[in-house]
């Protein structure tokens, strides 16, 4: 379960350190954490991550 969970997130911890580089961290933590959220509601990682990047306007939540 630890191997499967973590890397299934991964990938979007990655896109986190890459995204805090021009956003803040702050900005970048809650948008993983929301996506891995809606991973955990049952959503797909594509389809959570689109989710979480439409309710962004200028890179502000």
């Amino acid at each position: 379960m630890k191997s499967s969970t973590l890397k299934a997130v991964e990938p979007f911890v990655q896109y986190g350190l890459r995204e805090a580089r021009y956003t803040s961290v702050e900005h970048a933590l809650r948008e993983v954490a929301a996506i891995a959220y809606l991973m955990g509601r049952g959503f797909d990682p594509r389809t959570a991550h689109q989710i979480v990047e439409s309710w962004e306007v200028d890179e502000r939540f």
